[in-house]
């Protein structure tokens, strides 16, 4: 069953993030994710909510979302991420074809 990745991100140091940009999509790779949204603009349609840049990363399952979350390959973007940007992640199950 496909599993998804979603991120509400609140950049606060905009200059150093752009390097994690660039290194998250190499490490998606080896796991087989990929984006589905990535930072297009959102428009609250209710209860408010207005996320600054969102991120939707499918993956084929909720263990190889799990495993490059956890992964060295993510490790060094991750960091960047925590040191640039507040952010909310949850790992969600989709719908069997």
């Amino acid at each position: 069953m496909p599993a998804y990745i979603v991120v509400e991100i609140d950049v606060h140091d905009s200059v150093k993030y752009e390097e994690y940009k660039t290194l998250t999509p190499i490490s998606l790779a080896k796991y087989q994710g990929r984006f589905i949204v990535r930072g297009g603009n959102t428009e609250s349609l209710e209860g408010g909510w207005n996320p600054k840049r969102f991120v939707v990363i499918e993956f084929p399952n909720k263990e190889m979302a799990k495993k490059w979350w956890a992964s060295e390959e993510y490790a060094p973007a991750r960091t960047i991420r925590y040191a640039t940007a507040k952010s909310k992640m949850i790992l969600v199950e989709g719908l069997q074809s």
